[in-house]
């Protein structure tokens, strides 16, 4: 099977582009300097050629990229202005590709929709890939509609629905503790698991991102888009491989099992908005007065939702995901919290707690907590932590998903029923917010939220 030969980017001014994409590109083909690929950004604005390649080369320089791959991508790297909803400007666009081509939809969902409708009065080349960046559409429905119309382009298989969070090497690195150890996989169950915990706490604020943000919150931002897909990977089955197929299948299963804690979206969810705070000495405004908000909105900034997975493995264990800006502590980690001994001998004294798995996502590290006897008084219990480092990986999150698109392996992309699943269950927690039955708090910026949450 060959690679894709050409990366074209729809929306290549943009801030994803520049910040991320382009600089995953560059730490992809800085580890792969064999690799021979024409990079083509195409959007609305108009550019002239020294000033786009000034822009690739400033993102390579960022992420430290050189070597003959790297000089080989400069040297041939375009720029076309582009409506991606004009069949023919794409079809000027598909001219310029070599090879087979790679689109990637660096757009917002409702572009991205209009883009995929153009492309059906477009010939596309065979085998050509379409890679589409998060979120994937704006509900179950319209997750669905997009589907249909992906599969009257392409196959299945040419279609990359990107999440570059799965890309992360401590996300990845859950598979290879849970399927290579015998110590943890007979214990990965609800008899001996009392809960989950899935959270990325941020400290940053909006940091100037009101036009994506302020219409989609955290619970979109990264509950729907990210960390629902890590419940996936720590509540699915053993897949039979790693192949795509078998991955992917397994996955999708998990996140059909997936509901709200007790099927009810109101009493499993909670939201919040900062107010004005301090963060390290940093002063942030309320978030309804960040340039670009608009209020009647009502976006929440801290998202906390209880899900369950019915299934005979995880029956009646919690999973609370939560996700928040401009919070006193960045806590970014998959946490599980094992069940109490049945039974502790007459005795024993000190701190006995059940003993706890935490796999941090940046640093990613791993660590376990469990009580052993302490140092001095043989009788008295004490905590100890085991840990190690998993490393930042051969590539960043970035370069991962797009050597996966570029070698043409979906392994890290959902299938399209996996998307549609994962809205489901947001959905329901949506109609909920927006029947009134979940009310919009606040905390203080630089807090832990609000003090009833933690309580």
């Amino acid at each position: 099977m060959d690679d894709i030969s050409t990366l074209i980017i729809l929306g290549a001014t943009g801030d994803l582009t520049s910040r991320l994409l382009l600089p995953g590109v560059g730490r992809l083909l800085t580890d792969q300097p064999g690799r021979r690929l024409k990079i083509v950004g195409a959007d609305l604005p108009t550019k002239d050629q020294d000033e786009w390649s000034a822009t690739v080369k400033s993102a390579f320089d960022s992420a430290g990229a050189n070597g003959d791959a790297v000089e080989h991508a400069l040297t041939h790297t375009r720029y076309l202005p582009t409506d991606a909803t004009s069949p023919e400007q794409l079809r000027q666009l598909m001219e310029a590709a070599e090879g087979i081509p790679a689109l990637y939809f660096a757009l917002p969902p409702s572009v991205t929709a209009r883009a995929i409708n153009a492309l059906h009065d477009v010939g596309l080349p065979e085998h050509t890939v379409l890679a589409l960046e998060k979120p994937f559409g704006t509900d179950q429905q319209s997750a669905a509609d997009l589907n249909r119309k992906l599969a009257s382009l392409v196959t299945e298989e040419q279609i990359f629905r990107v999440d570059h969070f799965l890309g992360k090497s401590s996300v990845l690195n859950i598979l290879g503790l849970r399927f290579t150890n015998v110590l943890f996989e007979p214990l990965w169950n609800r008899d001996h698991v009392a809960k989950v915990e899935i959270v990325y706490d941020e400290q940053l604020g909006l940091e100037g991102r009101a036009g994506y943000y302020d219409s989609s919150g955290a619970l979109i931002d990264m509950i729907q888009s990210h960390l629902i897909q890590v419940m996936a990977l720590v509540t699915m089955e053993a897949p039979t491989s790693l192949e795509a197929a078998d991955l992917r299948a397994v996955k999708t299963e998990a996140l059909r099992a997936v509901r709200p804690w007790g099927s009810d979206p109101a009493t499993a969810s909670r939201r919040a908005r900062y107010t004005a705070g301090t963060i390290d000495g940093r002063q942030l405004p309320s978030y309804v007065e960040e340039e670009g908000v608009q209020a009647r909105r009502e976006t929440e900034t801290l998202a906390e939702v209880t899900l369950e997975s019915q299934s005979w493995r995880w029956a009646g264990v919690p999973f609370t995901l939560r996700s928040g800006k401009a919070l006193g502590e960045r806590r970014r980690e998959i946490v599980l919290t094992f069940r109490d001994v049945p039974h502790v001998p007459e005795g024993m004294q000190g701190m006995i707690s059940p003993a706890v798995l935490r796999l941090r996502l940046g640093p990613d590290s791993m660590s376990l907590e469990f009580n052993i006897n302490g140092p001095g008084d043989p009788y008295v219990i004490d905590r100890a932590h085991l840990m190690t480092e998993f490393g930042e990986g051969r590539l960043n999150p970035y370069g991962e998903v797009l050597n996966g698109i570029l070698q043409r392996d979906p392994s890290l992309s959902l299938r399209g029923e996996a998307a549609e699943q994962a809205w489901r269950v947001i959905d329901e927690i949506r109609g909920a917010w927006s029947n009134g039955r979940v009310p919009l708090e606040e905390y203080a910026a630089g807090s832990g939220g609000p003090e009833h949450w933690g309580k």
